[in-house]
């Protein structure tokens, strides 16, 4: 405190100008504002504790120095760059972002992504193979899985699976189903070989000489069986009886003829296997036949 009242007191003392010029009334002005500005400055400074000025000067002097290998040196890179003008070692690519992190973010939300839904990636794909999959999963229900690279695995589909294993992949750009593999037969064509030739009797190569119920279907067929032993013996199903009704009184005339005798009296040969000449319908009524009436 006493030492920087005597630096303003020696501030305020010395003058540039020689002590032999007399005190003019601009340099009296002039003392006299260095005074009062002085006066001001003493009543206004904060006064100096020496407690706080102590513990100031030990925090300063337990300070550790920083070792060289503590501060991070390495280059940063920005992540919203599209490209690297050199080539930057794994740990500095794929290091974490610097900053404050949300804890409300999920795990969805925190992956990298250069869109809203995710992370797009730019893709050559075929426009027809494009165009095939989006009206067969519009039409169908069903499509290839874009996701897949494997060519192994190119029959996943999405959607609609059963759909598709039974219509066997079919798209819209083809007609019909699909061709299925003709079954593999026992080839032995040599016709010199007379007890080895088979030609085209020859059988197929996963053809089941036998035919006989698995053992799923033996044991429904047993409880079909024990069931129609319950209810008692097979009814053996009879064909209907023909029988016919004579609405006639007699069913001979009085020279033995059936009534199913052919007339041979209207002038055709009703007989006769050729057929007439001319065979018309009539145009106008020839005839009305008109019965006894009692």
């Amino acid at each position: 405190m006493s030492a920087a009242i005597a630096a303003l007191a020696s501030y305020g003392g010395s003058d540039s100008e020689p002590d032999s010029e007399p005190e003019t009334e601009g340099g009296s002005q002039r003392s006299a504002v260095v005074l009062a500005s002085r006066d001001a400055l003493c009543q206004t400074a904060a006064p100096v504790i020496p407690s706080l000025l102590a513990g100031a000067m030990a925090n300063a002097s337990g300070m550790h120095a920083v070792k060289a290998e503590d501060v991070e040196t390495g280059v940063h890179l920005d992540p919203a760059i599209k490209e690297v003008q050199y080539n930057p070692t794994y740990e500095t690519m794929f290091a974490p972002e610097f900053g404050p992190e949300n804890p409300f973010r999920t795990q969805q939300m925190a992956a990298p992504r250069n869109m809203l839904s995710g992370y797009a990636e730019p893709a050559h794909i075929n426009d027809f193979m494009f165009e095939q999959q989006r009206r067969t999963f519009a039409t169908y229900g069903y499509a290839l899985d874009p996701s897949v690279d494997n060519p192994e695995a190119a029959t996943k589909y999405i959607g609609s699976v059963e759909e598709a294993e039974k219509n066997q992949g079919l798209t819209v750009f083809e007609t019909g189903q699909r061709k299925i593999e003709k079954r593999k037969k026992f080839k032995e064509n040599d016709a010199s070989n007379i007890d080895g030739f088979l030609g085209p009797w020859a059988k197929y190569v996963d053809e089941k000489e036998v035919a006989k119920p698995s053992e799923e279907e033996q044991k429904e067929l047993d409880e079909i069986t024990a069931k129609r032993q319950k209810r008692g013996k097979l009814e053996d199903d009879k064909p209907g009886e023909e029988k016919t009704i004579l609405h006639v009184k007699e069913m001979y005339d009085y020279q033995g003829r059936s009534y199913l005798h052919v007339p041979q009296d209207v002038g055709v040969n009703l007989r006769s296997t050729v057929p007439p000449e001319k065979c018309y319908l009539p145009k106008k009524q020839i005839h009305v036949w008109s019965g006894h009436t009692k």
